[in-house]
C-alpha cells in the first residue's frame, strides 16, 4: 500500500475546524457538533498517518529547498 504525504494546510484545517467545532457549532446543535468534531478528527488522524508512514526521501525535498542548488543561492543573495 503506497502513502502519500498530505500537506500541512490540511492538519491545520482539522485542528481549526475541530476548535471551531467544539466552541461554536456544538453551541448551536449538538448533532452538528459531534459530526463536524468526529470529521476533522478524522482529518487529523489521517494527516498522523500520512506524516508517519509515507517515504521520506531525503534528496527530493532537498531539491526542493534549493540549499544545496548553486543557481538557487544566487538569485536568493541578489534578491537581499
Amino acid at each position: 500500500m503506497k502513502y502519500a504525504h498530505l500537506s500541512a494546510g490540511f492538519m491545520l484545517t482539522s485542528i481549526i475546524g475541530f476548535l471551531i467545532s467544539v466552541f461554536f457549532v456544538n453551541g448551536l446543535s449538538e448533532t452538528w457538533g459531534f459530526t463536524f468534531m468526529l470529521f476533522f478528527s478524522i482529518m487529523f488522524i489521517s494527516s498522523m498517518i500520512s506524516m508517519t508512514k509515507a517515504p521520506y526521501m531525503e534528496k527530493d525535498y532537498q531539491d526542493e529547498l534549493g540549499i544545496h542548488n548553486k543557481i538557487a543561492r544566487k538569485t536568493w543573495r541578489k534578491k537581499k
